[in-house]
């Protein structure tokens, strides 16, 4: 287990070789595997029957051998943050408000693992998670390089107010993406602005032409009906009270069971209401709550990692790097080195 009660997701049940499943090199089809998780042939379907058990299941293994995860380059902006990492480490199951579209660029092949499957991020296959969904990063089994990704936190008001009403909300119809050559071609340029450095407007309309792509993809074999994402106004009180005391107390000795008192809950009730409007668990809201606190102070204040760490309510900086890295992917210090600001 890490810090914020997390398990690192590493394979279960699948390997590369000879009898692994092989990414394709082109754009086919992006499998649906919503319900169905992705297997290695002849394995058996109960291995990979629940993908968050078995990762915690296999997180008693320790860390994945290899080097660490490292920001290439990152620029955060109006529209959220984009950035490529390389990266050859499994991360915690987390969760992010932000819509969140991932694209290989180049070394091995990875996964992305969820409650309902394990998606391919490869040539041909992105992956593409709505706000609050729960997922993790899974490096490709003894893979010999690491997997280098273009990552896009997509800021849900940025993208209605670039497309001007014409979406409701940045709920994606599927998870997988296939990479056809419009999209592909949208990814180098991408990628290219990313790791130069843009203007505001070359990024805004950059990133916001790949994201519009990828979510029209996702809908089109669904229909033309789309759900609102749901909003503060249909949420239980009592979970909207909780929501604010989380807020309220991000750096201080919080404990869950306090929260669902103050807010009129049972602990068991408190739990099952939350997850069912909210999306994910009050233990991964508190975590993304600390994430994005922490992302916020790494890059808009000299402050030193340590400080930053206690004012989150972490006993100490090693605490606080493990906790980082294993819900953003590398250590802060290599996060902030990486980070520049898109003014505009």
């Amino acid at each position: 287990m890490l810090p914020g009660g997390g398990a690192i997701c590493r394979p279960a049940a699948f390997r590369t070789g000879a009898t692994a499943i092989r990414f394709p090199a082109s754009a086919a089809p992006a499998p649906m595997v919503k319900e169905t998780p992705l297997l290695t042939p002849g394995a058996a379907p109960a291995a990979l029957a629940n993908p968050v058990s078995s990762a915690n299941d296999v997180a008693k293994q320790g860390p994945r051998e290899g080097g660490l995860n490292r920001a290439i380059s990152v620029w955060h902006g109006r529209f959220g943050r984009a950035t490529i990492y390389e990266m050859d480490r499994p991360m915690i199951m987390h969760a992010h408000r932000e819509g969140h579209l991932i694209f290989y660029v180049g070394g091995a092949p990875g996964w992305l693992a969820m409650p309902n499957g394990r998606y391919p991020i490869a040539p041909g296959f992105a992956v593409a998670v709505s706000p609050w969904e729960q997922h993790c990063f899974i490096p490709e089994d003894n893979a010999l390089r690491a997997s280098v990704m273009l990552i896009l936190y997509i800021n849900q008001d940025w993208f209605a107010q670039m497309g001007r009403g014409l979406h409701k909300a940045l709920y994606f119809g599927r998870v997988p993406i296939t990479v056809t050559p419009e999209i592909r071609a949208a990814v180098r340029h991408a990628e290219g602005i990313v790791l130069d450095g843009p203007a505001a407007s070359s990024f805004d309309a950059t990133l916001y032409h790949l994201t519009d792509l990828c979510f029209d993809q996702s809908w089109q074999s669904i229909g033309p009906v789309r759900p609102r994402a749901p909003g503060l106004q249909h949420i239980d009180f009592r979970v909207r009270k909780s929501l604010r005391l989380l807020s309220e107390q991000i750096g201080g000795d919080i404990t869950l069971d306090a929260v669902a008192r103050d807010a009129g809950l049972s602990r068991p009730h408190f739990y099952k209401l939350f997850r069912q409007q909210i999306g994910v668990t009050p233990n991964i809201y508190l975590n993304t709550l600390r994430m994005e606190k922490a992302v916020e102070l790494l890059t808009g204040s000299d402050r030193s990692v340590t400080d930053i760490g206690f004012d989150l309510g972490f006993s100490s900086q090693s605490v606080f790097t493990r906790f980082f890295m294993a819900n953003v992917g590398m250590a802060p210090t290599d996060y902030r080195r990486a980070t520049k600001i898109l003014h505009g």
